[in-house]
Parts: C-alpha cells; sequence; structure tokens
C-alpha cells in the first residue's frame, strides 16, 4: 500500500483573509478550522457548503443533536475520517451526551453493544446498513422510523451521506488533526 502524504495536499488558507474569503469563513459560523479554510480558497464553494451545515447544525434537523452526532460520529468512524471524528467528538460528544463506553463503541464496536438504547440502536443501525450496502431494507427503514420519524429517517439518510462525502475530503485532503483533538483510535 503507498504511503499516504504527512502535509495537507490543498494548504489551507491562513490569515489574514481576503474580504471574500473572510465572509465565507464567517457564514460557515465555526472558527477556521483547517476544513474551512480549504473551502475558502473558493469562497462560492465555502457558502454553498455553510448552507447546508447550517440546517442541520441550527437545530432545523429532525434529528437530535444526539442523534445527529451519531451519524456523524459513526459514519467518519467507518469511513476512517480520523480529522473529521476528531473534530465532532471534541465539539459535540459532551453536548449530545454520549460517554466513554459509547465512543468506544462508535469507534470500534457496534449498535449491538450494550451501551445503546432502542433509538440510539435504530440510527446506528441504519448508519451501518447505509455504509455497507447504500441502502436501506424494509426492515432498518421501519425500525428508524419508528424510533425517530419519517423526516427524521430522511435527515439521518442525507447527513449520513454528506459525511461520506466529507469523510472522502479529509482523507483526500490529507488534513492532519486539529489541535487538542484525538484520532479514532484512541476511543
Amino acid at each position: 500500500m503507498p504511503l499516504k502524504s504527512k502535509q495537507p495536499r490543498i494548504e489551507p488558507l491562513s490569515p489574514p483573509y481576503d474580504e471574500e474569503a473572510g465572509e465565507a469563513l464567517e457564514l460557515l459560523g465555526h472558527s477556521p478550522i483547517q476544513l474551512f479554510r480549504v473551502w475558502a480558497r473558493r469562497p462560492e464553494l465555502a457558502r454553498s457548503i455553510a448552507g447546508w451545515g447550517s440546517y442541520y447544525l441550527s437545530r432545523r434537523s429532525a434529528l437530535t443533536l444526539r442523534q445527529r452526532e451519531l451519524v456523524i460520529d459513526r459514519t467518519t468512524a467507518l469511513c476512517g475520517a480520523d480529522y473529521e471524528w476528531a473534530v465532532h467528538i471534541a465539539s459535540f460528544a459532551r453536548k449530545a451526551e454520549l460517554d466513554a463506553a459509547q465512543l468506544t463503541s462508535l469507534a470500534n464496536g457496534g449498535p449491538a453493544d450494550g451501551c445503546w438504547d432502542t433509538t440510539d440502536r435504530a440510527v446506528l443501525e441504519a448508519v451501518d446498513e447505509l455504509h455497507t450496502t447504500f441502502d436501506l431494507s424494509d426492515d432498518a427503514w421501519t425500525d428508524l422510523v419508528t424510533a425517530t420519524d419519517e423526516d427524521a429517517a430522511l435527515d439521518l439518510v442525507l447527513i449520513c451521506g454528506w459525511y461520506h462525502a466529507i469523510s472522502f475530503a479529509v482523507r483526500a485532503l490529507r488534513l492532519p488533526l486539529e489541535p487538542d483533538t484525538e484520532p479514532i483510535a484512541a476511543h
């Protein structure tokens, strides 16, 4: 297997930002992490991505914060996207009330682990099935809708797909971890 480069393939912007990049970064609504600074190299791209991100991060999603983070954390773990996993664990694990056993399960276990309740298990089973089959069986769909609702199930499918794309990007870009974050293997 070829060695992965240790340097980012596209260097994130560094301050001072020009006006257009600065405005795009402001729309993303977070500290300017490396991924956002790569997107801001193309401000129109960053502005477009900010629209999607604001939908599910500003509580307009039908998923609860916990369910959203289960989807994101499990997807990024399954994709081996250390960068994105680490950013989300550092920013949202406590808010989503994820304990150490649940973080370990997200990183290395599965939905059948004893740390999950019925709703969490249905969410994680859907994520795992989408990841492995690119689809949801009728049983998985029914379990998910029963545990959440149809609107949440639709959001889950879209967020899971989105974080596959993000995982592809951060891996292909070879982004190093942000300061004070830990890779998947640390859990």
